[in-house]
């Protein structure tokens, strides 16, 4: 859709305050939810027998899967601002609840259970809402930028999550982790108050779903899912960023540890495994953190998954931990590549007015379908082999690299460029008006 003429003056997003409160905002989210995770499942296992603590750690995926489409109607009905502040003071309120519950009482495995239930279905509603927001906190021309940055956030709360929650489950128990997490969301909840929204473009306040018809939060769901079908670039985009979350996730949070056990390597193997595909991922959302915008990304983004197919599949074909390593790290180095530029093509071919909803389809197949290749993937690996499937995973990866380079729309796709105007005789940089 075209604005007609450039967009207003964005300065880069790593220099906007709004957008840093954002984004710290969102890794301390993304820490919080580390320690919390790891503290659940901690006092689950003291109370639990190893079934019962999987079934505590699973509670938290259904809700979030059944409710993830709703929670981006709800960003779409009511603003992303109300419900991502509502949703989070909810959680910090529960989880600071059941640290205060510890301190007088030892946890039931009712209690954890209808926390983890009740941390899910705000989840649901959490995360559509906090993912729609870039767009309306920065220039169109910073979206990949924000993408970048997002990811780093990701990996700064993977990484220091849970050391986090293990010093203070060391130092206070279950109590004062959870008491961390809580305070984590609160910090989160105070920035996140603080972040000025733009309005939406004017004449987009609606979007294209008539007032009567938005009376039915059902017919927002299925406008939204038709909306997505119908589109000829987010279409592709999404089922292939599906299928690649389906290959890849099972490889990295299940195939890890049978690989390691399988080839001896040990916990440390695996431990340098998931650094090196860390470290890879961090290193690519910094370029793209700086960079802000690679030409061709309609082409760059299948490329960069086609890359980190391969190498996932290396991976488990690799005879020595030296080469799993480097193949980790390749693996992460391309594949952020390609979820970031995903990321942002979306987020700028997106209509605002759907845009919670889009959210929450590509959060879906991130944390709620992209879980349920675990058990496939140990029972495929029991089967015929880790190494196998390893290289099964790679293949479905190449496909969903595959469904994006036959699509037209994302091959010509092309991140907002960003110009350089004069005011004043001081450059200024905006963002080109060019809709998708």
């Amino acid at each position: 859709m075209s604005h007609g003429g450039a967009a207003p003056a964005a300065r880069p997003a790593y220099r906007d305050g709004n957008v840093l409160r954002w984004l710290v905002a969102y890794a301390a989210s993304s820490v919080g939810d580390n320690v919390y995770f790891l503290a659940l499942g901690w006092t689950a296992q003291q109370v639990a027998t190893p079934a019962q603590t999987g079934m505590v750690m699973a509670a938290a995926a259904v809700p979030r899967a059944v409710l993830m489409l709703g929670g981006g109607v709800l960003a779409d009905r009511l603003g992303p601002r109300r419900v991502v502040i509502g949703s989070d003071a909810v959680r910090c309120a529960v989880v600071l609840a059941v640290a205060f519950s510890l301190v007088f009482a030892a946890p039931g495995l009712g209690l954890l259970v209808a926390v983890a239930l009740v941390f899910g279905a705000v989840d649901a509603l959490f995360m559509p809402a906090v993912g729609a927001l870039p767009p309306r906190i920065t220039g169109r021309s910073q979206l990949a930028r924000v993408q970048g940055m997002r990811a780093l956030a990701i990996r700064i709360g993977n990484t220091t999550g849970p050391p986090l929650g293990g010093f203070a489950m060391g130092v206070g128990g279950a109590a004062a982790a959870f008491a961390l997490a809580g305070t984590l969301f609160a910090v989160s909840l105070v920035l996140l108050t603080a972040v000025r929204l733009a309005p939406p473009p004017a004449d987009e306040p609606a979007g294209a779903v008539p007032d009567a018809e938005r009376a039915s939060p059902w017919r927002d769901l299925t406008d939204g899912l038709r909306y997505v079908r119908r589109h000829r670039l987010l279409r592709p985009l999404l089922l292939s960023g599906a299928l690649s979350e389906f290959a890849l996730n099972g490889p990295l949070n299940v195939g890890l540890v049978l690989l390691a056990g399988e080839r001896g390597w040990g916990a440390s193997g695996m431990a340098w495994i998931v650094s090196a595909f860390g470290a890879g991922a961090a290193l690519s959302a910094l370029a793209v953190t700086v960079l802000g915008r690679l030409p061709r990304a309609g082409l760059v983004q299948p490329a960069a998954l086609l890359g980190a197919s391969a190498g996932i599949a290396a991976v488990g074909l690799a005879p020595t931990l030296g080469g799993a390593v480097a193949a980790a790290g390749a693996s992460g180095l391309v594949g952020s590549v390609s979820g970031g530029l995903s990321s942002g093509l979306v987020q700028t071919a997106a209509d605002p007015a759907y845009l919670g909803r889009v959210t929450s389809v590509t959060s879906l197949s991130a944390f709620g379908v992209s879980p349920l290749s675990y058990p496939l993937f140990g029972a495929a690996a029991a089967a015929w082999g880790t190494g196998f499937v390893y290289a099964l995973c790679g293949v479905l990866g190449t496909l969903g690299a595959a469904v994006a380079l036959a699509s037209p729309a994302v091959r010509r796709a092309e991140l907002p460029r960003t110009r350089t105007v004069r005011a004043g005789g001081r450059a200024a940089r905006a963002g080109s008006g060019a809709g998708g």
